[in-house]
């Protein structure tokens, strides 16, 4: 199932890059100034890219030398100062020594291995580096930098013979909740003060999954939409697969369902009797705003109750849909209405979607997720809405009204600072939670 739906709505309640720039402003002056901002952004976008290519070769200190030569020859040469004139020679050879460093390739192989694509959060991660000289003669010693997420894995390679190889292990954090990129590995070439330097790459960049920590949960194998490839309930029906008990014919009974040895040992016409069989069609909604949630705390909480909802629900091969709130886009007129869905092809399809949602100021409320989910609801028996503690019950009980009548609504609190508990709000069960362990026992407690 598939949840995309855009409707028009006025500034009013829209956070974007826009409301902050014109607020509720409109007209030619309110674009142009848009115009004038998108423009100074391209450009010093555009701008960056070109200094970091060149600072990939220059150093800060190169730079700063590149300057100093010139000013220092000048200025020697037009006040006869010698100090200055030999200052700026100085400044000359020592950067065309250091162009020297630049010159030549290593020959050699590098190979980067990461064993596990997806771990745990908080689980140990390793990533190995795998060096071979294939070559007849002795390569020497290099310096090997590998970007592990916003850091930088530092390693220093001794010489290695023909022939020969060396690996080296380094660690991968995983302490938060994402996607970390490794790689690509790559060799540095510089001179000794560090005027200049050269990076050749080498591999291709990996990416390490790191999963939210879920929890098993009881299985939600009730319903409340008739399948006949469902789970049996307590309600009994005159026609399903689930045998329940015999009762006495009564007018309106299908003759087919006569129980004729059991008629024929009473001397009463006896029909069988089934149990309804269901099957739960699950929607798992969450809730990306920011204002949504207290702190960072709150919202992995979210993200890990999203995580072992859809992971129970695909164990259990039940239709489950996951959809997060989507974001206006920074220079949008109008706050859009839009939802994203997840894979809940596989628990680890489901939860690689999940390593990479992230909160934003601009991301719709629960309130909103609900309106553009409601309205697409078609078989979905029960629906869960995960959120953080300032999400009141007002706003829960507005999402929930957008559901059609007979779709079940639970609402998952995610409040450290609350007492775990359950609770009925105009027909909305609002559960309560403070650590994840707590989600299984107030499920259990609302299943009953």
């Amino acid at each position: 199932m598939r949840f995309d739906a855009r409707f028009s709505q006025g500034t009013r309640g829209l956070t974007n890059a826009r409301t902050k720039i014109v607020g509720n402003r409109t007209g030619a002056l309110a674009d142009a100034i848009i115009a004038i901002v998108r423009a100074s952004r391209s450009i010093n976008t555009r701008l960056g890219r070109v200094a970091s290519r060149i600072s990939a070769v220059v150093t800060p200190l190169g730079w700063a030398i590149a300057i100093v030569v010139p000013v220092a020859l000048m200025a020697g040469y037009g006040l006869g100062w010698v100090e200055l004139v030999v200052i700026g020679f100085a400044g000359l050879v020592l950067m065309l020594i250091a162009g020297l460093y630049l010159i030549g390739r290593n020959t050699i192989s590098i190979e980067l291995r990461v064993p596990h694509s997806r771990v745990v959060v908080g689980e140990r991660a390793v990533g190995e580096v795998a060096v071979t000289n294939p070559l007849r003669r002795r390569a020497l010693g290099m310096t090997v930098e590998i970007p592990v997420g916003a850091g930088v894995a530092e390693i220093a390679l001794p010489g290695i013979r023909s022939g020969m190889s060396y690996s080296h292990e380094f660690v991968i954090p995983t302490v938060h909740r994402g996607i970390v990129a490794v790689g690509p590995v790559r060799t540095v070439r510089a001179d000794p003060v560090g005027l200049v330097r050269r990076e050749l790459v080498w591999t291709d960049v990996a990416e390490i999954f790191v999963h939210p920590r879920t929890i098993a949960i009881p299985s939600m194998s009730t319903g409340f939409i008739r399948d006949l490839e469902g789970n049996p309930t307590r309600d009994l029906s005159n026609s399903d697969v689930s045998f329940h008990a015999l009762r006495e014919y009564a007018a309106g009974d299908e003759r087919r369902y006569i129980h004729w040895k059991s008629t024929a040992k009473t001397g009463t016409y006896m029909v069988r009797q089934f149990e309804e069989t269901r099957r739960s069609q699950l929607l798992i909604a969450l809730s990306l705003s920011t204002a949504e949630y207290a702190s960072a705390e709150e919202f992995e909480l979210a993200v890990s109750v999203v995580g072992s909802l859809g992971a129970r629900a695909i164990r259990d091969a039940r239709n489950v849909s996951v959809v997060v709130s989507d974001k206006t886009p920074d220079f949008a007129k109008r706050k859009v209405f839009a939802v994203k869905s997840l894979s809940t092809l596989t628990r680890s399809r489901l939860l690689d979607d999940l390593a990479a949602v992230e909160q934003a100021d601009a991301a719709l409320t629960i309130t909103d997720v609900g309106r553009v989910v409601g309205s697409q609801t078609a078989g979905v028996s029960v629906a869960f809405l995960v959120c953080g503690s300032p999400v009141s019950a007002t706003d829960l009980r507005a999402a929930s009204t957008k559901f059609p009548l007979g779709v079940e609504v639970v609402a998952v609190v995610c409040d450290p600072e609350s007492t775990p508990g359950l609770r009925r709000v105009s027909g909305l069960s609002v559960l309560t939670i403070g650590y994840l362990e707590d989600f299984h026992k107030s499920l259990s407690r609302a299943a009953a």
